[in-house]
């Protein structure tokens, strides 16, 4: 099923940055029209399926992020999120520069962040911020750093469980080192970094040429919103293989990936995030210069349920509540009805297959067959990209295929993420 045309909103629908993006910032002479780039969904501090820093915190420490943005353009800024803290973070400094490999940055490209004209600022305790403009021209799928100087004490950071990239940290002030020697130790997390934004007079194609800002007809970024196979996981870690990130390549479209590892579209989770009916609004909504979302959300919330029912299920299972179709399929109707309050095209996801997997049983068969039969026919998403029959084993059509199984029967690999992007990309058109 082909989406129809984006309809380009009118300027008149911007609430915030939701629709066109055209914001002044802090420091910003003119209006800038801003566009997601990259994102990541905020998470309370947690132990996660790998070692991370999020419940340790930082103490008089440089914290080095890597991540590739889905859109050039010659001003770039970022979103600090502080949405777990119960007391300000006072980020001492911060940098943005090119990334060249690993921990290090380009000679000449590192900017000196600031935050309503100051370099230092303090994100307030469930808030966010967003720095101001830098002078920093980027391509579409550039990878960029950004360093944090913490030199207080943070205490437990509000983070990103799953990157599948490196992060880096350092003791004391190496926010502008070029060389990444100083940053000797390293975790696949994101912490406080939630985005980052471009814009500016023009946006920059991959061959690095600028075009006109007044060429663009409007908002056309994509945010991809779901779960750990939203997330990534089973994508070959520091590779950018996620779907999200084959769906950029694809489509040449911006694309802002809001999945959380183990989310459940009704229920919050002290692992796994808050529900997605209750994120949905800051991890979508609230992005400039996006036009639609795309929603595969559910096997947690049908899936669970199964998995607790073995020999000592882990706690990160509960809530486990047995979920009807129903249910599940009143959570969709309210995400979608948000995104068309604000304009956005709402595309479905069918569920994949998942027999073999712990989240199999005769309650998950069931849902996942009820559910999918309602994202394919019952019209209430404007599309809707068929994982279920696309990444169905040929033997079994509730199983996974093996050729794009990761090896639990129930996220796929590489090769599974890219089909994944290629059915967005025919719905939406290329």
């Amino acid at each position: 099923m082909k989406i129809p045309p984006v309809r380009r909103i009118a300027s008149s629908l911007v609430a915030g940055s939701l629709a066109v993006g055209i914001l002044s910032g802090p420091g910003e002479a003119a209006p800038v029209a801003w566009t997601a780039a990259w994102g990541a969904s905020p998470q309370l501090p947690s132990t996660g399926f790998t070692p991370n820093w999020s419940q340790e915190g930082f103490s008089h420490q440089s914290l080095r992020q890597v991540v590739r943005v889905t859109k050039g353009g010659d001003l770039a800024r970022i979103r600090l999120s502080n949405t777990y803290g119960t007391s300000p973070l006072k980020i001492t400094g911060a940098t943005i520069a090119r990334t060249t490999r690993g921990a290090g940055v380009g000679q000449g490209s590192v900017r000196h962040l600031t935050f309503g004209g100051e370099r230092a600022t303090a994100v307030p305790a469930h808030g966010e911020v967003r720095s101001d403009a830098a002078a920093l021209g980027l391509k579409r799928l550039e990878s960029v750093t950004v360093t944090l100087y913490l030199a207080g004490t943070t205490g437990p950071a509000t983070f990103h469980a799953q990157g599948w990239a490196d992060t880096y940290r350092a003791d004391g002030d190496h926010q502008a080192d070029t060389s990444g020697a100083a940053y000797t130790s390293s975790t696949q997390s994101w912490y406080y970094l939630s985005g980052i934004e471009v814009g500016g007079s023009g946006a920059l194609t991959p061959g690095g040429d600028a075009t006109s800002a007044g060429e663009s007809a409007g908002p056309d970024g994509i945010v991809v919103f779901g779960d750990s196979i939203t997330d990534g996981f089973g994508s070959t870690p520091g590779t950018d293989r996620r779907y999200s990130d084959a769906l950029a390549e694809r489509t040449r479209r911006p694309v802002v990936n809001e999945g959380i590892g183990g989310n459940l579209v009704l229920n919050d989770s002290a692992w796994f995030g808050e529900r997605a009916t209750a994120r949905f609004a800051r991890d979508v909504l609230a992005q400039p210069g996006v036009s639609t979302v795309v929603i595969l959300e559910g096997l947690n919330d049908i899936g669970f349920s199964e998995a607790a029912k073995g020999a000592n299920p882990p706690p990160t299972y509960k809530p486990a509540p047995v979920v009807s179709s129903a249910a599940l399929i009143a959570g969709y109707r309210k995400l979608i009805h948000a995104a068309h309050d604000k304009g956005l095209k709402a595309v479905g996801a069918t569920l994949l297959p998942l027999k073999g997997s712990d989240h199999w049983g005769p309650h998950a068969a069931r849902v996942s067959n009820e559910v999918n039969d309602w994202v394919r026919h019952a019209g209430e998403f404007d599309a809707y990209a068929d994982f279920d029959k696309a990444l169905a084993a040929p033997s079994d059509p509730d199983r996974l295929n093996p050729a794009y199984d990761h090896g639990d029967a129930l996220h796929p690999n590489d090769a599974g993420y890219r089909v994944m992007a290629d059915e967005v990309a025919g719905v939406l058109g290329r």
